[in-house]
């Protein structure tokens, strides 16, 4: 009994909640490192539009609620989503004839196109906040656990409770059905596949006939969709601040450097060594060792190597030591 106990705790307080925000760090990972393999520059602009695409579907939500329509046990975000796709998609498309297009004629160096992105960040962010206000919002709403602890315990006899969050479930599942969509378009369709040989090479794609500016456009809408899921997904977990957005990018750059930058694989397998990372250096273990270890030998203190709030901190000592020992990161994407 000790040891499902141990098991319960562990799937409650680590292994479910990092499995949810991994899966939301590899979307947000992926449209990082489609931007990077592309466009051939990183952009620091990404949580910003994280956090507008956001900010349009909780409006969308708020609009549906008043008017009655619910989605049932599921949250009305998720139909309010497909509005701030099209939306987030046209500040991109906007944003790219405005401003990258530019730079991308005139051939400038990747570092002028970062900087640039940190300028549309900071425009990003301020309209994000003048739109819906810098305090946290709670938009979730339906059913909010799909397995309530205490019915489990009842249930089970153990004395801890499994609490599986509805967000969790829907985090993972949509990461897993957009995800698939992803890699079968990018491996299946034409378009998909001017875009791989427009990352590969460049200048043999503009030779095979491949239109560089719709190669563009459809990375953006690309972009877009998996910014505004991954934020979306992201605040019905936690809850909804245009700061935290910001914060957010610094963990969405670590697990794109480290499974690899350029590489959509190596995306995902640095969003979730990113997030089991952050969340086993910031849990207190003693709850876990208290079932499997004699009352002898149990360890003073919460057993806890960070304070939660250090866990970004464990986004960038992961991201320093990848670029100075293997800056091609884990799956061998382009060196930074």
């Amino acid at each position: 009994m000790d040891f499902l106990n141990a098991l319960v705790a562990l799937l409650n307080y680590v292994i479910i909640p990092a499995t949810s925000y991994g899966s939301q760090l590899a979307l947000g990972a992926l449209g990082v490192t489609l931007i990077y393999g592309i466009l051939r520059f990183s952009n620091f602009a990404h949580g910003d539009t994280m956090a507008f695409g956001t900010t349009i579907t909780i409006l969308f939500t708020w609009w549906f609620q008043s008017l009655g329509v619910s989605l049932g046990p599921l949250p009305t975000a998720l139909l309010a989503l497909p509005f701030g796709i099209l939306a987030t998609a046209a500040l991109l498309l906007f944003t790219d004839r405005a401003v990258y297009r530019f730079y991308r004629r005139k051939k400038a160096a990747p570092v002028i196109l970062v900087i640039v992105s940190m300028g549309v960040m900071f425009i990003m962010n301020g309209v994000t906040r003048f739109i819906i206000g810098v305090r946290d919002q709670n938009f979730a709403d339906g059913r909010r656990f799909i397995i309530n602890a205490l019915e489990f315990r009842k249930m089970t006899g153990l004395s801890e409770g499994l609490a599986l969050r509805t967000s969790s479930v829907i985090t993972i599942v949509t990461a897993i059905i957009v995800v698939v969509l992803l890699f079968w378009y990018l491996n299946h369709t034409r378009t998909g596949k001017s875009m791989r040989a427009f990352s590969d090479n460049e200048d043999l794609a503009l030779l095979s006939g491949i239109n560089p500016e719709r190669v563009v456009a459809v990375t953006w809408l690309i972009v877009a969709a998996l910014a505004t899921i991954a934020g979306v997904l992201y605040g019905l977990d936690k809850s909804f601040s245009p700061f935290t957005y910001f914060q957010l990018l610094l963990p969405i750059f670590a697990s794109a450097v480290v499974g690899g930058l350029g590489n959509p694989l190596g995306a995902i397998a640095g969003g979730f060594v990113v997030a089991f990372s952050e969340v086993g250096f910031t849990y207190a273990w003693r709850k876990v060792l208290a079932y499997i270890l004699p009352a002898s030998l149990m360890p003073h203190g919460l057993v806890q190597l960070l304070s939660t709030e250090y866990k970004f901190a464990v986004s960038f000592a992961i991201l320093v030591i990848v670029l100075l020992f293997r800056p091609t990161g884990l799956f061998k994407g382009k060196s930074v």
